[in-house]
């Protein structure tokens, strides 16, 4: 494969750039930071309430935990991609050091690894 040219990178560093924001406010909308890491929240967490209240929280955050790992899980991806690119790494496999096909990165441009080493 070719090598990543300076125009691609930028694309996707402004597209990694877009979603790590997009992200950061979906976290923000479903969970709280709690030290460096994001926990499931919901609206009215720690508001005394009555049964009906309590069971609406307890609903909510049974849907927000999960999402906000998902969501935690891809801004780490996103992240890291950006760090890679400042360390002139982005686009190489993290397993064995080939590139990583540019339609992959097309797919997800927070791709670390090849297809053959993508977990």
């Amino acid at each position: 494969m070719d090598s990543i040219t300076e125009q691609q990178l930028e694309e996707f560093r402004g597209a990694l750039e877009a979603e790590k924001d997009s992200l950061e406010e979906e976290l923000a909308a479903h969970g709280k930071k709690v030290g460096g890491d994001w926990e499931g929240k919901s609206e009215s967490e720690g508001i005394d309430s009555d049964a009906n209240d309590a069971a609406d929280n307890i609903e909510e955050l049974v849907t927000n935990v999960p999402l906000v790992e998902e969501l935690e899980k891809r801004y780490h991806e996103v992240r890291d991609a950006l760090v890679r690119i400042k360390k002139g790494e982005y686009g190489k496999c993290a397993t064995c050091g080939e590139d990583i096909p540019m339609k992959r990165l097309d797919a997800n441009p927070a791709a670390s690894a090849c297809v053959a080493h993508a977990v």
